[in-house]
């Protein structure tokens, strides 16, 4: 039996940057991935899948290009699904492959198969050919999430699809039903609706994305109607009839009797966690009902020597706080001397077409914290960048403390939103003041300069008398 200092089970953003800094501080650990792929839902299922597809939307379907040169793309052919695929397909494989050789640079040993709990210290993996039984000392548990797949949903992954299997399709559809207005919903019915696409989002509730800024959530909504997504709030889906003749529309009945006829069907409305088949009864630990498992802040679970990370224990369940939880998890585990915490400030992106981007509070978030919440607005439109860009909608807002003006939250919403949202990150996270902005130096032009107005704007409510320095 091949003894490590750590096994770590799953090759996702989590579990390699886990496995990647034992190696670095001299242990001797191995990866564990039941795929022949690397990278997890971060790179072949989720986070860098879509957000490619979202970027390849927007070159195709030239929409942030149409007019902003006088003159309008041509492309030599009507964009397919090859082409829509084609961008997806080459960075899954190339980021795969780096996560691969990042591994083995480190010398971390690998195993191919399926991973399950023989005792506290033992796992066996089960390959293609042959089983084997490990045995770790410390052990991270980061094997991720996959779709929520109802039995009610007729399933074939070719026409009734979820959030996996749609990275896959093999025609583009003229119109899709898309169940489901959380993150992965919203960005796929913008994304689909950029290429063309007639779509239908389905939402039980009356709104969307109800931890994001209301404003911004009307603005997002604003963009998705005039990209011509219908929008189906409080309903839901009560019957789905799939023609046996593949030309023939999928029929989806509403709870509000409507009746909708389209061509796919895409089920976005929830994941749970990876542990079915880990075996977790024979060391003690049991999942929640959506498939997920408690840690305490050091990412331990109830064995201490077994730590989980990532998708797999839950909110915020992102590429980037998955990354460092592995590393703050092993920190912790063989007292290294760096990080044992992740960052209490956290930015939030959301890869919708326009994008969505936020850290701290919200306006009405910050009033229900007791905070005498005031707001700063700037537009794109507005900025000279914005202008030579073509942009036409989008802003930045900050909120802020009407006494000391202390900026306690940021949202963004237009182009490079999630980009834009870092220098907010660092305003938060340090408690800088409207004054501390209006006093910085950007380059000019670059959409920075949302921020400089949004200050001044807070700085002329607080005022009472508007402005434009």
């Amino acid at each position: 039996m091949k003894k490590f200092e750590l096994i770590v089970i799953g090759s996702g953003p989590a579990g390699e940057k886990a496995a990647v800094k034992a190696a670095y501080f001299g242990h001797k650990v191995a990866l564990i991935e039941k795929r022949d792929v690397y990278g997890g839902a971060g790179v072949q299922t989720g986070t860098l899948p879509s957000k490619t597809l979202k970027e390849t939307a927007l070159y195709l379907s030239g929409k942030w290009d149409k007019g902003l040169y006088g003159v309008e793309r041509q492309l030599e052919h009507a964009p397919d699904v090859h082409d829509f695929l084609f961008r997806k397909d080459l960075v899954t494989h190339t980021r795969g492959e780096e996560v691969r050789e990042n591994v083995i640079l480190h010398g971390v040993e690998i195993f191919h198969g399926a991973a399950s709990f023989v005792d506290p210290h033992q796992i066996k993996v089960s390959g293609p050919a042959s089983e084997e039984t490990l045995y770790g000392e410390y052990i991270i548990i980061a094997t991720g999430s996959y779709p929520v797949n109802p039995k009610e949903i007729p399933f074939d992954h070719y026409r009734i699809c979820d959030s996996d299997s749609i990275l896959d399709i093999k025609w583009f559809p003229k119109s899709i039903c898309i169940v489901g207005a959380g993150v992965i919903g919203c960005e796929y019915a913008t994304t689909f609706a950029t290429m063309g696409t007639k779509v239908f989002l389905i939402n039980r509730h009356s709104s969307i994305l109800p931890f994001i800024d209301q404003d911004v959530v009307t603005e997002l909504l604003d963009d998705m109607r005039n990209g011509g997504i219908e929008l189906k709030f409080n309903t839901a889906v009560n019957s789905i009839e799939v023609p046996g003749e593949e030309s023939a529309p999928i029929n989806v009945g509403l709870e509000s009797g409507e009746m909708l006829h389209v061509d796919m069907y895409l089920y976005a409305a929830g994941r749970v966690g990876e542990t079915r088949h880990l075996g977790l009864e024979n060391i003690g630990l049991q999942p929640n009902k959506r498939g997920l498992l408690d840690v305490n802040e050091f990412y331990q679970t109830q064995v201490p020597h077994i730590y989980a990370v990532g998708d797999v224990i839950g909110f915020p369940a992102l590429a980037s706080t998955s990354m460092d939880q592995g590393r703050a998890a092993v920190a912790h585990m063989f007292q290294t001397g760096d990080a044992e915490k992740i960052a209490k400030v956290l930015p939030y992106g959301i890869y919708t077409i326009p994008e969505v981007s936020t850290v701290g509070y919200g306006e009405q978030e910050a009033k229900e914290k007791g905070i005498d919440a005031c707001v700063g607005k700037a537009y794109y439109k507005d900025m000279a960048r914005g202008q030579i860009m073509g942009c036409r909608r989008g802003f930045l807002k900050v909120i802020f403390a009407r006494k000391d003006l202390v900026i306690h939250g940021v949202q963004v919403i237009g182009p490079l939103a999630t980009e834009l949202v870092h220098y907010g990150m660092i305003l938060v996270a340090n408690s800088k003041t409207l004054m501390d902005v209006v006093a910085e130096v950007f380059n000019h032009p670059t959409l920075h300069d949302l921020y400089k107005y949004a200050c001044y704007d807070g700085l002329s409510t607080v005022a009472g008398k508007k402005v434009k320095p």
